[in-house]
Parts: structure tokens; sequence; C-alpha cells
């Protein structure tokens, strides 16, 4: 068989294969042995994601990994909620449960009413973290998601005890407009949502995200500073916190729980 010409393009194809076949498999490689580690960073990071809503964790601190997860443990505990009808379950264990996924899935997940946080698909179950100090429950965190102008934003409310006055919010995934909609990312806008107050007496959901300034916490309960330049990423987490706040997500839970039925 005589010898391909250098210029020719069966030369040219093989070494192209040749050269991707040998870069691919150290790439692969590395990919399936960093897995685990990478699995265990996301963990870590939603952790202190928790610990930072609920005011366990301050910016400044600089925790490893094992720090962050004794913390956690130390004063968080997951607890697993049946969406449908608010009562805590221990159908999934809350510390490996995998909300996103099973919200993917037609057999553990819902069809909720047509919503405008444009949420499709609701999980039957979800994970809740109580957080207890000197042994009584200080605050809940629950997860929260909705749709922004670019993306999902993906985060966490933290309410105090009595499931209606916000201790926090923050996101930790989202695609938003950097300087603009990525503002949600912003402490100093996260450190006005502390104090609103996010359901009315009755349990209606009423906290919004305005076009312009609000009064403080004791004035102005039931409304949050706009963010310039991005109304409808404001207007998204809006329509995020009355989805997870309402009937079709966490407002079962909320009632049992103010009502101590939980």
């Amino acid at each position: 068989m005589p010898a391909l010409k250098r210029d020719s393009v069966p030369y040219t194809l093989g070494f192209a294969a040749i050269v991707c076949l040998v870069c691919a498999i150290p790439i692969a490689s590395a990919a399936v042995l960093l897995r685990p580690m990478q699995a265990r960073n996301q963990r870590v990071d939603r952790l202190s994601k928790v610990l930072g809503v609920a005011g366990l964790l301050k910016p400044s601190e600089k925790l490893g990994p094992a720090e962050i997860e004794a913390r956690f443990d130390e004063f968080v505990v997951p607890r697993a909620v049946e969406l449908r009808t608010g009562a805590f379950s221990d159908a999934v264990d809350p510390r490996t449960f995998d909300q996103r996924k099973a919200a993917r899935e037609p057999s553990t997940s819902f069809e909720p009413p047509s919503n405008e946080a444009r949420v499709f698909r609701v999980p039957n179950h979800a994970v809740v973290f109580e957080v207890k100090r000197e042994g009584k429950v200080a605050a809940l965190i629950l997860p929260i998601q909705g749709y922004g102008l670019w993306s999902t934003m993906y985060g966490y409310l933290a309410l105090e005890a009595d499931a209606r006055t916000v201790a926090g919010i923050t996101f930790y995934e989202h695609g938003e407009t950097p300087g603009l909609g990525g503002e949600i990312e912003n402490p100093r806008w996260q450190a006005q949502w502390k104090g609103r107050l996010a359901l009315d007496e009755a349990g209606d959901v009423k906290l919004k995200v305005i076009k312009g300034v609000a009064g403080p916490p004791a004035d102005d309960p039931y409304r949050v500073d706009g963010l310039s330049g991005a109304t409808i990423t404001a207007r998204g987490v809006s329509h995020t916190i009355d989805f997870w706040l309402g009937d079709a997500a966490f407002g079962p839970f909320l009632a049992r729980y103010r009502q101590g039925g939980s």
C-alpha cells in the first residue's frame, strides 16, 4: 500500500483524528477523576450559601471545606417536606436528595399551575433547612428558583421562626447580566431584605421587588428596592418569591409550620 502524501486530504484527516484522540484521552480521564472533587466542591459551596443566608458565616470568614461542613452540622438540620401536603417526610434522605433531578423526572415531580416564575415542574419533595440555636428553631431556609431575564436563578430564602419575616436571601447560580441583573448577588441589595415581611397575617404572599426605592422595613415591610437597569430580573425575583411561598410549593408547609402542625 503506497504511503500517503503529507499534503493529501486522507493524510490531513488521519493526522487530525490521531491528534484529537491523543488529546481526548487525558482530558476525559481528568474529567472522570476530578468528578468526585467537583461534586464535593459544589456541595460545600451550597452549604456555605445556607450558612451565609442564615447569618452563620460572615463574608469575611475564610473556612475550609471541613470547617464549613462542621459548622453546618452543628447548627443546621436539613429536613424533607412533601410539598403537596406540607408535612415533613421520611420518604427521601434530605442529606443526599437531589431536588433538581427529582423535578426533571415525571415519577418524582408534578406540573404546577401556570406561573410567572416559569417553574414547569416541581419535585414531590423538597429539602428545607432548620437553623437551630439553643435547641430551638431560629430560622427556616427554603430553596427557591425562578426565571429572570436570561436564566433560571437559584437561591435560598431565609425566614425567621415566625415563618413570615425575612432573615436573608442569596442566589448561588444564575446567568443574569453582570452589573445589572447580576446585582442580585450584591450583599448590599440582599441586606435590604432582612426584616421585611414575606407574608401577611393571613398567609398570603405580599413581598415584591419594586421599581424604585422602598422605605425601611418597619414602614414599608412588603417592598424591596428595585435593581437599576434590571427591571425584568427584579420582576423575576418577585415572581420567584410569589411562586415558592405560594400554594403550589411551600405554602402548605409554611401554613402547617405556623400552626405548629409540622
